[in-house]
């Protein structure tokens, strides 16, 4: 059954005697004109006794719930027809012409070893606009693109992001891109299980990733609001991986990169080449002098993209700390620690956690087989399900270290086994996220829609079955837009986000059913909601962001609660 998200209008104004009567009839529907209203801290501390988080990647919000009734989808900028409205702003070339026509999908439309085949030539010369990836290469490849098919990667960076999204405008997807024309492609996602539980529960359609860019950073901010310190990267290994930006005439840096000299003029001839886009920000990009990783970097613990450097004694428990993606161990304040000083209970479950730390605990040279492993085409299957160790952020940190604070790790950083087994026994901590493995994330690249969509809805129906359900908030949301286009411009905030607009659901008895929330909310908004709910101090990066948001006229981020019925 679909649900129409319409707010009923009256027609007439009410006479004060009418209206009268209507508040009167109110305490036939069990509210009592005499009590107070309801302190919503309060009930939140009250009524829910569980947050669980659960972390899907790279899916900007028309990309998926584009056509979700009563949402702020693409019917603001495309017709009935399949026509852009006035609304549309159109994207544009490198020089701020605007494109003729969508440049073709550099390397083709789907991953290989697809069944399905789109090449880059039979890409080419869609109009500039957004478009159906399903049914857009049935005429140019006799291709139907469907949640079970694989399409390429579009990357997802830190400063390639905010040129994307120039100023709000969000007409450079296409020219910043190494994708083409498919940043503006969506999908007919109506039939799929998430959907309709974004149906039958809460979606918010005003909800923003974090930070600028990829999984790396939002991850992070997920934890700690924050961007993690690379300390004296100008004299470490990762030196070269130190972007390089254009500046200001006052010497002070953009938020631009600079092109290399070989890169493409046009949008249309070819994918943008930069003179550097590496991990790390120039010192004193953020004001303070020091070096910030922003984009994909390995943890200093297993499981991590980096083997150990040797396996004498406890050292096959490290990462190759000399490495230049290896980055130092982290020591900034993040949601567990305050959790902890609370003696609040939480942990981190990550998808084939288990595996994925025995696997990095091999000499640096032995085939991996479950830690970036994919299968001989690179994308994940069920006997290499692909796990990313840059998406387990409390791996990062020095209160994890696998010697020093082995029984918090154990107490912290668990399996998506143990999450089953702890909700079933109704056990789960008061806060819990969990991470998907590639296989079941929706990552473009190396995994479908389908796989993960039905993953994350059985583990709903699990939470639900759980006799912790009652008192339980779960969250679905997505770390970033994984490079792809949408309409809606994100507020005006600090220098690490927010960026793109993402999915947002939340599913609960508390929720507000069937209904769609225009509050505005970024990743960080579930920390505001943890942070409300077990009166804990709040992060310097919350704090951070709304200031910002303030003082560019804006409004501060909402904690999610506007979600939930809490009468």
């Amino acid at each position: 059954m679909k649900i129409a998200f319409r707010t009923p209008r009256l027609k007439h104004v009410l006479t004060p005697i009418a209206l009268g009567a209507l508040l009167t009839l109110g305490g036939c529907f069990g509210s009592d004109s005499n009590d107070a209203p309801v302190d919503t801290t309060t009930a939140l501390q009250n009524k829910v006794q569980n947050i669980v988080v659960i972390y899907a990647e790279n899916r900007a919000f028309d990309n998926l719930y584009g056509n979700f009734p009563g949402a702020n989808g693409l019917s603001t900028v495309v017709d009935a027809t399949g026509k852009v409205t006035a609304a549309y702003i159109a994207q544009k070339d490198r020089n701020g012409t605007v494109l003729a026509t969508l440049p073709p999908v550099w390397g083709g439309v789907t991953a290989p070893g697809s069944t399905v085949n789109v090449t880059q030539a039979q890409s080419a010369g869609l109009a500039n606009a957004p478009f159906n990836v399903g049914t857009a290469f049935q005429a140019s490849a006799n291709a139907t693109i469907d949640g079970s098919v694989i399409t390429r990667d579009l990357y997802h960076r830190f400063f390639e992001n905010q040129m994307q999204i120039n100023g709000g405008k969000n007409d450079m997807f296409a020219a910043f891109a190494d994708s083409g024309g498919l940043v503006m492609g969506y999908f007919d996602y109506s039939a799929s299980p998430l959907y309709k539980l974004a149906q039958q529960f809460t979606l918010a359609d005003n909800f923003f990733q974090g930070a600028f860019g990829g999984s790396f950073l939002n991850h992070q901010y997920l934890i700690c609001a924050c961007a993690p310190e690379y300390p004296n990267a100008d004299t470490a290994a990762a030196k070269p991986t130190i972007q390089v930006l254009d500046k200001n005439a006052d010497g002070s840096y953009t938020s631009n990169l600079t092109l290399a000299g070989t890169s493409k003029a046009s949008a249309l001839d070819g994918a943008p080449t930069f003179a550097g886009s590496g991990n790390i920000t120039p010192a004193n990009y953020f004001g303070d002098n020091k070096f910030y990783a922003v984009n994909t970097m390995q943890p200093a613990f297993q499981p991590s993209g980096n083997g150990p450097a040797d396996l004498n004694g406890n050292d096959a428990l490290y990462a190759d700390a000399s490495k230049s993606t290896t980055l130092p161990v982290q020591t900034q304040q993040n949601i567990g620690d305050l959790l902890t000083a609370k003696s609040v209970n939480w942990a981190w479950y990550g998808g084939s956690w288990n595996n994925a730390s025995k696997d990095g605990q091999q000499v640096a040279t032995a085939k991996r087989t479950v830690i970036y492993a994919g299968n001989a085409n690179g994308v994940a299957a069920a006997d290499a399900v692909d796990f990313q160790p840059h998406h387990q952020p409390f791996n990062y940190y020095a209160n994890m270290d696998p010697v020093t604070h082995a029984s918090d790790r154990a107490a912290h950083l668990k399996d998506y086994d143990d999450l089953v087994k702890d909700a079933a026994a109704g056990r789960l901590p008061a806060v819990t996220f969990y991470k998907p493995e590639g296989l079941y994330n929706q990552h473009p690249g190396y995994t479908n829609i389908a796989n993960a969509d039905q993953k994350i809805a059985d583990l709903v129906a699990k939470l639900q079955a759980s006799p912790q359900w009652k008192n339980m908030v779960i969250v679905v949301t997505y770390d970033e837009n994984g490079g792809q286009w949408d309409h809606v411009a994100p507020p005006k905030g600090d220098k690490v986000g927010p960026g793109t607009r993402i999915p947002a659901l939340v599913i609960s008895p508390f929720s507000k059913m069937g209904t769609v929330d225009h509050t505005q909310y970024d990743t960080a908004s579930v920390l505001r909601l943890i942070t409300r709910r077990f009166g804990l101090t709040t992060l310097p990066g919350l704090q951070k962001r709304d200031d910002a948001l303030k003082a560019a006229g804006g409004q501060p981020m909402g904690d999610l609660t506007n979600a939930l019925n809490l009468q």
